[in-house]
């Protein structure tokens, strides 16, 4: 079948990463994942993300380059599209060290779509801000992906409806042309910063649903816990000028409800080990997958603290993964709080 596209390059190939850039394959001839690591590297090379997502076969056309001469010979500069799937921690290192190139490439309008869901704990910045402050003359090249979309069910073409952001209307549905297929379809936003909370702050509740799980809790509190989530995360929003029916759409509702029920997510399972009574640093040591949620959660504390945010479930994650309280101890405090009206 004709690719409607010529080449694309993907940076990083983590779960997500594959993933979308296995969606691409769909319209690309070419799709080529820059890698990091040499396991990964030849396990793709092989037909299978197997570190990152084992037992999923991937399309003959997604190519692995380790080194950047592999992808200078593979595609060189004719590139259609970028996707960025490195956590929010490692933007601005990678990116101001392979400054010049990426330069190049948006003097050439090549877009990019960054994956990125989290909120950076030294900077209190979002992957908007960061990509801003490295290529401040092509905001307009970058758009953000975000929605309640496990790398796995993607890989298994599962229907997907994600929401895709960014600044100009005529590279937005440029690119949502290019990830259009039967299985994955996004939805264009103007809402930059509203769909980057979103991503970002569900991680930090998914880790809460965790807990709660873990602790025996049951269908009424992880229900009570979404509802107010919300509500915190909207007003996170008004700090960001973010509008508030984001939240209530793919990135913000959808996303939560995904996370914080859904048994394939990394923030959960997270929580649910904390339950048992693990170190948070244990488990983060102990797996080459990122949690998002953990340096968020940290992220999202100073964040309530700076503009004075209402925002007891943000802080209660905190105060467990870095003050070392007690889940059981945090809840009880919770619901000694007086009671006030819904809207207050």
């Amino acid at each position: 079948m004709t690719k409607k596209y010529k080449n694309a390059l993907v940076i990083g190939a983590g779960a997500f990463g594959t993933s979308i850039a296995s969606v691409l394959s769909n319209n690309f001839e070419k799709v080529v994942l820059k890698v990091r690591s040499e396991d990964v590297y030849e396990a793709i090379k092989n037909g299978e993300n197997s570190v990152y997502l084992p037992g999923l076969p991937i399309p003959s056309n997604l190519i692995p380059a380790l080194e950047w001469s592999e992808v200078d010979e593979l595609v060189g500069d004719d590139i259609s599209i970028m996707v960025s799937g490195l956590p929010t921690a490692g933007i601005e290192s990678f990116y101001k060290k392979n400054l010049d190139r990426f330069a190049k490439y948006f003097e050439k309008d090549i877009p990019m779509v960054s994956l990125s869901k989290g909120i950076d704990p030294v900077t209190l910045e979002l992957a908007d801000d960061l990509f801003y402050e490295l290529f401040p003359f092509k905001k307009e090249l970058f758009t953000f992906l975000s929605g309640p979309s496990f790398a796995k069910e993607i890989m298994q073409e599962q229907i997907t409806l994600a929401t895709l952001a960014g600044r100009s209307r005529k590279i937005v549905r440029n690119v949502m042309d290019m990830l259009d297929s039967p299985y994955f379809k996004c939805m264009g936003s103007y809402d930059v910063k509203g769909v980057l909370l979103g991503g970002a702050l569900k991680n930090v509740i998914a880790i809460a649903g965790g807990i709660i799980e873990g602790l025996g809790f049951n269908h009424n509190t992880r229900a009570a816990m979404i509802t107010r989530g919300i509500t915190e995360m909207l007003r996170f929003g008004q700090v960001y000028n973010a509008r508030p029916e984001t939240f209530y759409g793919l990135s913000g509702m959808g996303d939560l409800i995904l996370t914080t029920t859904g048994g394939l997510s990394r923030n959960k399972m997270f929580g649910l080990e904390i339950a048992k009574g693990r170190k948070a640093q244990e488990i983060i040591d102990s797996q080459r997958t990122v949690v998002e949620g953990y340096k968020t959660a940290k992220a999202a504390h100073l964040v309530s603290e700076k503009y004075e945010i209402r925002a007891r479930i943000f802080n209660g994650v905190y105060q467990v993964l870095y003050e070392d309280l007690s889940p059981k101890e945090v809840i009880r405090e919770m619901m000694n709080v007086p009671t006030k009206f819904e809207l207050e």
